[in-house]
């Protein structure tokens, strides 16, 4: 797993394939070996975003284990969960999800209720329900998770820190920020004292409490959050590493919140050309480093520049998550957003159509990003002299607005 470790892709694909066809060669295709050989190379091609490729040798791999261990077997559990991960990230929630609870099933039957596996399982199945906005269901998962995980492991243990950093995202997404604070900074220090303090991880924690802030507004603690966590990701990971890309996207994304275009555009631009290095092209963390990209250039004017890259970014996020992702309709929003500004709304409307349906269907009826969407669309029809149909719009989301700020009260 080294070269895979260390994002050398290029050279680690054929070492996947020939260990691949060695085994199916010696050991014949239904031997558990080929299938460990399918499940590493799947996960190559996961973390390269070619899910497309990942998915048949996944559902491949997990038909060897079920015949060769059982259905059962908690090696089952972890084959449903690399096909589950793999459905959650192309917004296929409704496939994953079953497959997690499956795995977690056969955790708990097998290992027992506060095996460290079922905490695994008990984490992605929450990570999945906060995808959906289903926080009320994700929060108790999450809650036991980190129980199982203090128990077994002491509360100053990294998996401890992971549980710990989940619930604050959790938190941080219903706007219970006094909540997600002390979280993130328990995280924060376990991190630094397990770790070294330039650790790769110690900046993913930096970053998620930057994130934090910058929700919260606190742009200052924020902006020195996101400058540490980018500067020891450089240090440690070289300055073409994607995690970089991801860190100076994140500063980025603060200086857009402050309209700080001429600071924000370099740093996207730069997170642009590490990620289509390091990923490719087609990759859809490529696909919203150009969203944002065009947002920096559209709340500036400069909709000649904005407008291909909104294109470009629809459809790499079409060919890699399909035309259902729930960031299909973030991009269509805005894309839509541009037309809107320039009065070309017959353009605009069945972008705002589009994107309302999927976040309907893919979020649930209930979820926040929704009612913006709502929110959009009306203004739209304000503006176009369809008064009536922007106030039920606007009603249905003031509605979907207050029942969340009820279910997630300010702290």
């Amino acid at each position: 797993e080294l070269y895979r470790a260390q994002d050398n892709s290029a050279e680690a694909e054929p070492l996947h394939k020939r260990a691949l066809a060695a085994r199916e060669k010696a050991l014949g295709p239904d031997h558990r070996a080929v299938g460990q050989s399918l499940n590493n190379l799947a996960s190559l091609y996961h973390g390269q975003g070619r899910y497309d490729e990942a998915e048949p040798l996944f559902k491949r791999a997990l038909a060897i284990k079920e015949k060769a261990l059982g259905p059962e077997h908690p090696g089952v559990a972890t084959s449903l969960n690399n096909l589950a991960v793999l459905y959650h990230a192309m917004g296929r929630y409704g496939e994953a999800e079953p497959l997690q609870k499956r795995a977690l099933e056969i955790r708990e039957k097998a290992l027992g209720p506060e095996h460290l596996g079922v905490a695994t399982s008990l984490n992605n199945l929450a990570v999945l329900y906060h995808g959906q906005g289903r926080y009320g269901e994700a929060e108790p998962l999450q809650k036991r998770a980190l129980e199982i995980r203090e128990k077994a492991l002491g509360p100053d243990h990294r998996e401890v820190a992971q549980s710990l950093s989940n619930l604050a995202v959790f938190y941080r997404a219903q706007g219970r920020y006094a909540a997600a604070e002390p979280l993130h900074k328990r995280a924060l220090t376990i991190y630094e004292h397990a770790l070294a303090p330039g650790h790769p991880e110690v900046a993913t924690s930096l970053d998620n409490l930057a994130l934090l802030y910058d929700d919260w507004r606190r742009y200052g603690e924020a902006e020195q959050l996101h400058k540490r966590a980018l500067e020891i990701r450089q240090k440690s990971l070289g300055p073409d590493h994607r995690d970089v890309g991801q860190s100076l996207n994140n500063l980025a994304s603060l200086y857009l919140l402050q309209d700080r275009y001429a600071e924000a555009e370099p740093l996207f631009k730069r997170a642009l050309a590490i990620q289509e290095k390091a990923l490719g092209p087609e990759h859809p963390s490529v696909a919203t480093s150009l969203n944002n990209l065009a947002v920096v250039y559209r709340d500036q004017g400069r909709n000649a520049e904005a407008e291909p890259l909104f294109k470009t970014a629809l459809t790499a996020l079409e060919g890699a998550l399909g035309s259902s992702h729930p960031g299909i309709g973030v991009v269509l929003n805005d894309l839509a957003m541009l037309y809107a500004s320039q009065g070309k709304y017959a353009h605009a409307e069945p972008l705002y159509e589009r994107a309302l349906a999927i976040r309907e269907d893919a979020l649930g009826p209930e979820h926040p990003d929704l009612a913006t969407s709502l929110e959009n669309y009306a203004a739209l029809l304000r503006a176009t002299g369809r008064s009536a149909e922007a106030a039920k719009m606007e009603a249905r989301a003031k509605a979907i607005q207050a029942k969340h700020a009820e279910q997630n009260p300010a702290q």
